[in-house]
């Protein structure tokens, strides 16, 4: 993600948190541009022990606690997963993933088709599709690779 960006999305942050009451903390930036700045999909314990290496006095609980908060105000995404652990994604517009299930990578993929599934009707269970994403789940190259040299 290139800094103008980055700049923009903490400027969206500033907006929500003032729109919304909300104190903007030197700890809510730095999560937020910690996610920003990751080049795959990071964990909470991963942007904290970034934070950590950036020198950030921050508790692991603020990190789980701010992260999630950033989700529900739209500034980061969760990328669901099927590991233990929640995987965060500074990319909000819409977009799939590939996961590997042997390392637990998980990849941004674009492709129209996928963007032009119908949403299925889930009236009769009585629930409301916000978000169509879809999961793409294999090997990924390098784990294949290391499987060849074997």
């Amino acid at each position: 993600m290139e800094r103008r960006a980055k700049d923009e999305r903490i400027r969206q942050l500033q907006q929500v948190c003032r729109e919304r009451g909300l104190a903007l903390t030197a700890q809510r930036r730095a999560i937020l541009r910690a996610v920003l700045d990751a080049q795959d999909h990071p964990t909470a314990d991963r942007v904290h022990a970034t934070l950590a290496r950036r020198h950030v006095r921050v508790s692991r609980a603020t990190v789980y606690r701010t992260l999630e908060s950033l989700a529900r105000l739209g500034l980061v995404s969760k990328a669901c997963h099927p590991g233990s652990a929640v995987r965060y994604d500074r990319r909000i517009d819409r977009h799939h993933h590939l996961v590997c299930l042997r390392c637990d990578r998980v990849m941004d993929f674009s492709d129209e088709r996928l963007d032009a599934l119908p949403v299925p009707d889930t009236r009769r269970v009585g629930f409301v599709v916000e978000d169509l994403r879809v999961q793409l789940r294999g090997i990924c190259r390098e784990c294949r690779e290391q499987e060849d040299e074997k």
